[in-house]
């Protein structure tokens, strides 16, 4: 009894002692140094509640489609996939060092020993049992830092899902805004054969000068190239459609012909967030606070590997041994030994350990405040963009309606003969650069808006993640 009574205390005397020794572990958050308020305008459409469904908003199923095809066959979202299982494995590695590890055996043999000594059979098994009481936080810290890690892979999964989302949209607006070019290409090129045309036979029939019929069939020529190239570009969006959704070229472009969304306008959002609250929805912004929690932690680990370990160990054993008829059963168990590991001398290595991981630390701190500044640029330069488009859409609007009211009226005078060709062709130049600068306008709303989702972290919610 005194015995025993003396061990528990030993052990309890060890133990306050170790506590004594925790670690402090630097700040895992960091004030954020952001304005209270957006300088940019706001836009004035929508919902921010949506815009984890974005995409299903904007009335294109089509769009839809091409995504989630594209996501579930990208490479980026594959990779980022495999990090998170591999912070997962290593998150729970990470806490069963918190955990007594038990183990189990069990065997089996029949055999003679000895000469003149009859057949026996023994039957064995056990339990092992060992834990490192982790009274500094050693354990606690390298835990903590998996979760961290774990939850950071997990953002930047969604990350790459909204890249994706995004990369996608980006070459489907841009296709269909080239095939309102490539229309507008073959409808100018189609005129200007027809006024080629009519000038040949003018000039055969002598009412129309050489340098006119030239000047036709220069302009009629020049049409045709633009087309072509346009057709040139149509294709490449094409081809880049098929890489990123690796869907059969024949079925994107069956589909593509009934699509309807060339000049349907974007469905926006807004919200009323502050910019603190809004760029901590952004992914890279919460895998950047995740990276500040993980270095953290590592500092933490790094200062306990300085001091005392204790560990504990335990066993049961049970053998039953059989000859003649005769059983004979052996049991055991034991608890111990209670094993302290002191650091002693190292040369200053884990001195060192401690320094790097302060230093990491201090980056990774710098880092996150990178980030959040960054993300706030991005936001307010996508505001920016749509205030601007906005404005320019409007202009070009009545730019591209004036142009081709004036190109109109000058072939109607043209064809009375009270304007030249000379006329005609800079009319048709006009026109077809005012059309030309609107579809070019629609096409940066649409990205203009991708931007911004993408700055907003396209719906990603911190606290959904599992």
């Amino acid at each position: 009894m005194v015995e025993s009574v003396f061990r528990w205390t030993v052990l309890t005397v060890v133990s306050g002692l170790l506590s004594a020794c925790s670690v402090t572990l630097p700040p895992s958050q960091v004030d954020l140094d952001v304005d209270t308020q957006w300088h940019a305008p706001l836009p004035h459409q929508g919902s921010v509640s949506g815009l984890a469904q974005w995409w299903q908003q904007q009335g294109d199923p089509l769009l839809v489609e091409l995504i989630e095809a594209a996501q579930q066959v990208s490479p980026t979202l594959a990779q980022a996939l495999s990090r998170t299982e591999s912070a997962r494995a290593a998150q729970v590695a990470a806490g069963s060092m918190l955990l007594p590890q038990v183990s189990a055996s069990v065997s089996a043999s029949r055999g003679v020993s000895q000469p003149n000594v009859p057949a026996a059979t023994t039957i064995q098994g056990g339990l092992q049992a060992s834990w490192e009481l982790d009274l500094v936080g050693a354990n606690r810290a390298l835990s903590a830092a998996a979760l961290a890690q774990l939850e950071g892979a997990q953002a930047q999964w969604h990350d790459a899902r909204v890249l994706v989302a995004a990369e996608v949209a980006h070459t489907y607006y841009g296709l269909t805004s080239c095939y309102q070019l490539l229309a507008v290409a073959r409808q100018d090129a189609a005129s200007r054969l027809q006024t080629a045309q009519t000038t040949a036979a003018g000039l055969k029939a002598g009412f129309t000068a050489p340098s006119v019929a030239a000047l036709a069939n220069a302009s009629a020529a020049e049409a045709r190239a633009r087309e072509n190239q346009q057709f040139t570009a149509c294709e490449a969006q094409v081809k880049a459609l098929v890489a990123l959704t690796a869907w059969p070229e024949s079925a994107l472009r069956s589909k593509m012909a009934l699509a309807k969304s060339a000049s349907m306008p974007m469905s926006g959002f807004v919200w009323s967030s502050v910019p603190a609250q809004t760029i901590v929805q952004r992914p890279d912004v919460f895998a950047a606070e995740r990276d500040l929690v993980l270095a953290s932690a590592q500092v933490g680990s790094a200062k306990a590997q300085r001091y005392p370990r204790l560990y504990l160990n335990g066993s049961i054993g049970a053998m039953r041994y059989s000859s003649m008829g005769v059983d004979t059963q052996l049991n055991t168990w034991s608890m111990g030994p209670l094993a302290v590991s002191l650091p002693v001398f190292d040369g200053g290595q884990r001195a060192a350990n401690v320094t790097l991981a302060q230093t990491r630390y201090a980056e990774s701190v710098s880092l996150y405040h990178a980030k959040v500044r960054q993300a706030v640029r991005e936001v307010e330069e996508s505001l920016l963009n749509l205030q601007s488009n906005r404005v320019r859409m409007q202009e070009a609007k009545v730019a591209a309606q004036g142009y081709d009211q004036y190109l109109q009226a000058t072939n109607v005078s043209y064809q009375q003969g009270f304007a030249s060709l000379t006329d005609l062709e800079e009319a048709r130049r006009i026109a077809l650069s005012a059309q030309s600068a609107l579809i070019a306008t629609e096409l940066d709303g649409k990205r203009s808006w991708i931007s911004l989702y993408r700055a907003l972290g396209g719906g990603f919610q911190p606290e959904k993640l599992q």
